[in-house]
């Protein structure tokens, strides 16, 4: 796959089987993926490939093709997540940061992680949630649905009420309100 990709647009997309653990030979997948672009790579002495994927589009899989490859193909569709391509374009007030900050600072102590809190207090709103996203230890489903979730505002709540979620669970009372 990652040989083709090279050779053509350099473009892979990712989507997740539905059952982590699935012995399936085709596992089932979510619909909704993310186009990527190799933008580095460099092949090991053994033949595989390390490479870099920058995130271009979400996309949701409108028809999976016909099995030729050892890897799967779909038909993806990109008009629902078209604003994708206009990065950066996000209010910095589509964060509530008020809340944002004591959760990410428990959840990231209960998982024994450590922040640069001047960069997170500094970073722009789009580009401190989805690398929040990205680096958090969320199970499958929960990346999921913060990369469903259909703008940086709407993945910003889901990103506030994971991380409560997850120190509710902590602490045994999930009514436990978070200060």
């Amino acid at each position: 796959m990652v040989r083709d990709a090279l050779a053509a647009e350099r473009m892979i997309g990712m989507v997740q089987p539905t059952e982590a653990n699935s012995r399936a030979n085709v596992p089932a997948v979510y619909t909704v993926g993310c186009l990527g672009k190799i933008t580095a790579f460099s092949e090991t002495d053994d033949g595989r490939f390390l490479i870099t994927l920058t995130g271009v589009c979400r996309f949701r899989i409108g028809q999976e093709l016909a099995r030729v490859t050892p890897y799967r193909k779909v038909l993806a569709n990109y008009d629902e997540f078209a604003a994708d391509l206009a990065p950066g374009t996000a209010p910095d007030a589509a964060v509530n940061r008020e809340r944002l900050g004591p959760a990410l600072k428990g959840y990231l102590e209960m998982h024994g992680l450590a922040a640069d809190w001047h960069a997170i207090e500094q970073a722009p709103a789009e580009t401190l949630i989805n690398a929040l996203a990205m680096i958090c230890p969320f199970a499958p489903p929960e990346k999921q649905a913060l990369l469903e979730a259909g703008d940086v505002m709407a993945r910003a709540d889901m990103m506030v009420t994971l991380l409560e979620m997850a120190l509710a669970g902590r602490h045994g009372d999930p009514q436990t309100p978070m200060q």
